[in-house]
C-alpha cells in the first residue's frame, strides 16, 4: 500500500484499486459489504506515515504509487469480451463450449477486475449448469473458471446461490483428476463464509471429499484436507467425516513422507472435541503418531497435536494411559517450555487433567 485512502465505510484501501472497484459501479465496500454513502476518497495520512516511517526503518524504498490497472475504456471490451464469451456458453457447439469455458477459466486467474465483470456478465449460473457436462475438458474448465472466480468474496455467494454445491459433488465423483481437486478447492473457497460451511455439510459432499482424502492425487488429497478442517469447524459436520472414514486417512497422512502433517493433526485436532472422532482416533493408530508430532513436528503441528491428546486424555483413563504409555510426557515438557503460547496453555491443562485422572484412579 503506497497511496492509502479512506471510503465512506471508514475501511482503507489503496487508491488504485478502490478506484477501479468504483468505476465498475460497485457502490459497497470490498470488507463491510455496507453500501457506501458516497465515493469520495480521503487521503488516510496515517497510514502513509506509518508506511514511510516503516519503510525509513527498514532501508526499504518506498514503491512508486500504483496507478489505475486499467481505464473504463479497457474495461468496457473487456465486458464486450466477456459478454460474448457467455453467449458462447449457450452454444450447442461442444467446441464452442469448450473455448468459451477455457477463455473464461484465464480471465479470471489472476485479476480481481476480470473475476467481478465476469460474475457481472452473468457466467456464474452458466458454468453451474456446465459442472454436469459430459464434456471432461468443458467440465474441467467450468470448475477451475469457478475457483478463480471465488476468489472475490462477493462471487463465493453468488456461486453458492446459484446453486452449485451439487454440482460441484458430482464433479468430485466423476471428474479428471484435475477437475476434482479444483471441486474440492472451490468447495474449501466457498466455505469460508460460515453459511456455507452447513450448506456444504448438509449437501453430501464430505463423502466424496473423504474419498478424495485417501485415494487423490497428492494435489487433491491436500485440497480435500483444507476442505474437511475448514467444515470441520462447524461442529454438525464433526461427526459426518467421523462417519465417512477420514480418521483412518488422516492418520495415514501423518506419515512425514505424504507432506501433509501440519493438515492432518488440524483435522484430527477439531474431530478429537467429539466422543466419535476421539474414539476413531484411539481405534486407527493416530494416538503414537500424535506424540511423535508433539516431539517432532513443525510449531503449528505441535500445537495442534497437544490439543487433540489434551481431549483424548480429559475426556477417558484408557486414552490418557495410552498417551502416558506411547513416552508423551518428555516432549510435552520440552513444548511447555518451547512451544507456542496457545500449545504452552494446552499443555498445562493436559498436565492438570492427566494429574486430575490420576487422582481419581488412586
Amino acid at each position: 500500500m503506497t497511496d492509502p485512502v479512506i471510503v465512506a465505510s471508514g475501511q482503507t484501501y489503496e487508491r488504485a484499486f478502490i478506484k477501479n472497484w468504483i468505476e465498475l459501479g460497485l457502490t459497497v465496500c470490498p470488507k463491510t459489504r455496507h453500501t457506501l454513502a458516497h465515493t469520495n476518497l480521503i487521503p488516510n495520512y496515517t497510514v502513509k506515515a506509518l508506511i514511510a516511517n516503516w519503510c525509513e526503518l527498514n532501508n526499504v524504498k518506498l514503491p512508486v504509487p500504483v496507478k489505475s490497472t486499467e481505464t473504463r475504456a479497457d474495461l468496457s471490451g473487456l465486458e464486450t469480451q466477456v459478454k460474448k464469451l457467455v453467449e458462447d456458453l449457450n452454444s450447442d457447439s461442444i467446441d464452442t463450449q469448450r473455448e468459451a469455458t477455457g477463455q473464461l477459466r484465464l480471465l479470471a486467474k489472476h485479476n480481481m477486475d476480470n473475476r467481478i465483470v465476469i460474475s457481472n456478465c452473468g457466467a456464474i449460473t452458466l458454468l453451474v449448469n456446465l459442472l454436469r457436462s459430459t464434456d471432461l475438458k468443458i467440465q474441467e474448465n467450468a470448475v477451475t473458471a469457478l475457483l478463480n472466480l471465488s476468489i472475490n468474496d462477493n462471487n463465493k455467494t453468488a456461486i453458492a446461490n446459484a446453486e452449485a454445491i451439487e454440482p460441484l459433488i458430482y464433479v468430485l465423483e466423476t471428474g479428471s483428476h484435475e477437475a476434482k481437486e479444483n471441486s474440492a478447492a472451490t468447495l474449501f473457497s466457498l466455505s469460508v463464509i460460515e453459511e456455507n460451511k452447513v450448506r456444504i455439510g448438509r449437501s453430501g459432499a464430505i463423502g466424496p471429499l473423504v474419498d478424495l482424502l485417501g485415494n487423490g492425487t497428492p494435489r487433491g488429497k491436500k485440497d480435500a484436507a483444507t476442505a474437511l478442517f475448514n467444515l470441520s469447524i462447524f461442529h454438525e459436520n464433526k461427526a459426518r467425516i467421523v462417519a465417512a472414514g477420514a480418521v483412518k486417512h488422516l492418520v495415514e497422512l501423518m506419515d512425514p513422507a505424504a507432506g501433509m502433517v501440519d493438515k492432518a493433526v488440524a483435522v484430527l485436532a477439531n474431530l478429537a472435541t467429539i466422543p466419535e472422532g476421539r474414539n476413531a482416533i484411539g481405534q486407527q493408530g493416530g494416538i503414537p503418531v500424535l506424540v511423535e508430532v508433539v516431539e517432532l513436528g513443525s510449531a503449528r503441528g505441535k500445537e495442534n497435536a497437544a490439543a487433540a491428546l489434551l481431549q483424548l486424555c480429559t475426556n477417558s483413563n484408557r486414552f490418557c494411559n495410552n498417551v502416558l504409555q506411547e513416552g508423551a510426557v518428555p516432549p510435552l515438557v520440552a513444548l511447555s517450555q518451547n512451544g507456542t503460547p496457545r500449545a504452552k496453555e494446552k499443555v498445562h491443562i493436559f498436565f492438570w487433567g492427566v494429574l486430575g485422572l490420576k487422582a481419581k484412579i488412586s
